[in-house]
């Protein structure tokens, strides 16, 4: 999850500084400007990383809070796609193991906590 929140950093980074390694799309249904997507990735990745470091202390809210940003991840990358897609969907799928890992780490505390 850290790894996410620094790549989403990135991105966000690299769209605020309105770097020539975007696409220029149009007729998009979620069209932002650059900057506002920047801006959006630049946030969601101070929190992704925020959670992570949450998740590492173990507690149980910081997985369902984990699960919930890591979600809002996957979905600002794929209406993100748009503007550079290889690295979208490399973080689509990060996000997606993220909330995997994080709801089966929950499930089998779950079982351990039935058999004793």
């Amino acid at each position: 999850m850290i790894f996410g929140g620094v790549m989403a950093l990135f991105e966000g980074i690299a769209a605020l500084a309105k770097d020539d390694l975007f696409l220029a799309t149009r007729h998009y249904v979620f069209e932002f400007s650059l900057t506002g997507w920047g801006w959006i990735h630049l946030i969601l990745g101070i929190v992704l990383i925020i959670a992570g470091c949450a998740v590492l202390t173990g507690a149980l809210w910081a997985r369902f809070f984990g699960v919930a940003v890591a979600g809002l991840g996957a979905i600002a990358n794929f209406l993100w796609l748009p503007y550079y897609p290889w690295w979208a969907l490399v973080l689509i799928a990060v996000n997606l193991f993220v909330v995997w890992a994080l709801c089966t780490g929950m499930h089998r505390e779950a079982d351990t906590d039935r058999a004793t």
